[in-house]
């Protein structure tokens, strides 16, 4: 099967585990934070400031596996975006949910007086992450970008541009809205087999996806289709990690699924690689201890 076939299906109803993440013995976490309605934010630890940012229709627990590691030496900031795995759902009228939850998050940096953060983002969340740097530079220390690209549209057509992929987004974005609960949960089994390779994981998944406000994943859907952030990358001054899945299932040689990355970052001015292989899109649930590793290393520069 070919990548684009499996990473473009981002563009599709995604969802994390909803396992419990708990706080370790004598460190509860703190209440939700509510930043503009557009975010909850969850903190646990004490430590350097870490901002773990989940992906479409995901909830923060897809990092319960890292933030039990992390949690002893670092404060980490979880959050969640309204709309997504059971969090109410916010209107917008320009149908923005990307680029509204980057602010939100700055926002939330700037009252909370938060030095210099890593953030941590996975697939949206990688995106929102690259809007932080590029936005807002003097608010982040290092980035770390989880299988993300600065143009998702790109796995479809490598040379699409914004105006290109616009058609193939509505339709899309449509065909999300239209689908009947039946459908949609079909499909989101279809898409889920393809994005999680650990089959323990996958029902977990699918239910947290099903729990999300449809119109928000779609509008999301959406604007991750015709938002290419290339031109920004220039801009981020932070240095950046950008940590990517490969397993043969993919059906190419890993070392295209390397170019794909290298030539979508080749502006980005501080940037480094790393492979994980034997894992699909959700790295962190199908290669937990190579992933917290990774995560520790690019912690400790």
């Amino acid at each position: 099967m070919r990548i684009a076939t499996i990473l473009a299906a981002v563009g599709t109803t995604l969802s994390l585990m909803s396992a419990s993440l708990s706080a370790s013995p004598g460190q509860p976490s703190s209440p939700l934070h509510t930043d503009q309605q557009r975010i909850s934010v969850q903190v646990e630890g004490e430590g350097r400031d870490v901002i773990l940012i989940p992906g479409l229709a995901s909830s923060r627990e897809v990092w319960a596996d890292l933030a039990a590691r992390l949690r002893q030496n670092h404060r980490l900031h979880l959050v969640q975006l309204a709309g997504f795995a059971g969090l109410p759902a916010v209107s917008d009228s320009e149908g923005k949910v990307v680029a509204p939850v980057a602010e939100a998050i700055a926002d939330y940096i700037r009252t909370q007086h938060i030095e210099a953060p890593v953030i941590i983002g996975h697939s949206l969340g990688g995106e929102v992450a690259l809007m932080l740097g590029a936005r807002h530079p003097d608010q982040v220390g290092r980035l770390m970008i989880v299988d993300a690209l600065p143009f998702y549209t790109l796995l479809i057509d490598p040379s699409a541009t914004s105006e290109t992929a616009t058609a193939q987004a509505a339709a899309m974005r449509s065909s999300l809205l239209s689908a009947s609960p039946e459908q949609s949960e079909a499909m989101q089994k279809a898409s889920i087999a393809r994005l999680a390779k650990t089959e323990a994981v996958r029902p977990g998944v699918v239910s947290a996806g099903i729990s999300s406000d449809r119109k928000t994943v779609a509008d999301a859907v959406y604007e991750l289709m015709i938002t290419d952030l290339r031109p920004e990358l220039g801009r981020i001054s932070a240095p950046v990690e950008v940590v990517y899945a490969y397993d043969d299932f993919y059906g190419v040689p890993a070392s295209s699924v390397d170019a794909t990355f290298r030539r979508a970052y080749a502006s980005t001015p501080d940037i480094h690689f790393t492979r994980i292989d034997d894992s699909f899109h959700f790295v962190m649930l199908d290669q937990p201890e190579r992933f917290a590793s990774v995560v520790e290393t690019f912690l400790k520069k």
